[in-house]
């Protein structure tokens, strides 16, 4: 059992290039207040470093002492390596409820690096996994969306936040890019990048996964300039508008189809099955083959195989709390799974319960 010692906060370094921010948020100064009224529930969790000590786990919990002037707090000293302090260190915040693509990204490469350092599974007898798989073992993420995390490392500063903005903003008030195509520009060069960034602003819009594809093939011939650029950021946009109209429509259906009142289960499967044909039919007839979609409610899972949609009810619900939301990215030829999670979105309340958004 590990001895909880005090140890003065002057004292403590936080761990190096630590990928995980902490801000002084409505989080933070809830814990603050739960320090005030219970003390700390939890010991941060250090290790010995020369004559002072490094924060492995805490970081929060310690600037919230700091906030609040206390010069002592209860920590956990652990004998560790270099090696099992960073995959401690990942492994403690990895599954905090909010957090960004790019603290996952660069927690990430530290475990990958941390792993591949030690070159050994836990298991020394048994079959060596790649590093990517041995660390996808522990995570929420596959090995190829952690690969697809790990690249975003790559990126410039600028391009990476439009990633994070996928998180902390609606994406109709605010630029966002997704991993995949994020992913395609972290290939290009600094100097590329930020010459696609400028366009990005130039435009006020940020490329599709197949622009950026493109964007990718143009690097590769040495092909990239403003003017291309410019020309490829513009090829979709009539497609894009159509799509924007279709979404619209889409919506104004949805709200026809659900104001009926009803309380049997029946019939809210009935408006599934009608809600799943409308979007499907959207899909069907864009020439790009792709929507966001989100919709919450009474789902747990919602798994898409081409023109196939399956919703599974969330069970043991109750009526009145809906705090489920599951992302649907439809296209026609992949096969996706999208677990609940917690998000925040301007949504449309329903009868019988339902919250309906479907967006761009």
């Amino acid at each position: 059992m590990n001895e909880i010692v005090k140890i003065d906060v002057i004292n403590i370094d936080s761990f190096k290039n630590h990928p995980f921010l902490v801000e002084e948020d409505t989080a933070l100064f809830e814990l603050i207040d739960s320090i005030k009224i219970n003390g700390l529930l939890n010991p941060i969790v250090v290790r010995k470093k020369n004559d002072r000590y490094e924060l492995i786990s805490g970081h929060r919990r310690k600037h919230a002492y700091e906030l609040l002037g206390y010069t002592e707090i209860e920590a956990i000293v652990k004998d560790i390596s270099d090696d099992e302090a960073i995959i401690q260190m990942v492994d403690s915040n990895i599954y905090r409820e909010k957090i960004l693509p790019s603290e996952k990204a660069f927690a990430y490469k530290m475990k990958m690096d941390a792993i591949k350092h030690q070159g050994k599974t836990k298991d020394p007898e048994g079959p060596k996994l790649r590093s990517d798989q041995l660390l996808a073992s522990v995570s929420n993420d596959g090995a190829t969306q952690i690969k697809r995390y790990i690249r975003l490392t790559n990126l410039i500063p600028e391009l990476i936040k439009l990633v994070d903005n996928t998180v902390k903003y609606d994406k109709r008030t605010h630029l966002t890019m997704g991993i995949k195509p994020a992913v395609e520009l972290s290939y290009l060069t600094k100097e590329e990048q930020q010459l696609v960034y400028e366009t990005i602003k130039y435009n006020d819009a940020t490329p599709s996964h197949a622009q950026t594809i493109k964007i990718r093939e143009l690097s590769k011939n040495k092909q990239i300039n403003f003017d291309v650029l410019e020309e490829l950021m513009n090829q979709n946009k009539g497609i894009q508008n159509e799509l924007e109209k279709n979404i619209q429509s889409t919506k104004l259906k949805i709200v026809e189809l659900n104001v009926e009142e009803s309380n049997e289960d029946n019939n809210l499967l009935n408006k599934l099955n009608e809600l799943k044909q409308i979007i499907q039919s959207d899909i069907t007839n864009d020439n790009s083959c792709i929507s966001d979609c989100i919709i919450e409610g009474l789902f747990s899972k919602v798994i898409v195989e081409k023109n196939k949609f399956i919703f599974k009810l969330n069970c043991g619900k109750s009526s009145n709390e809906v705090v489920l939301i599951t992302k649907l990215i439809i296209t026609k030829d992949d096969v996706k799974e999208y677990e609940s999670k917690h998000h925040q979105y301007k949504k449309l309340r329903l009868k019988e319960n339902i919250i309906v958004d479907i967006v761009i």
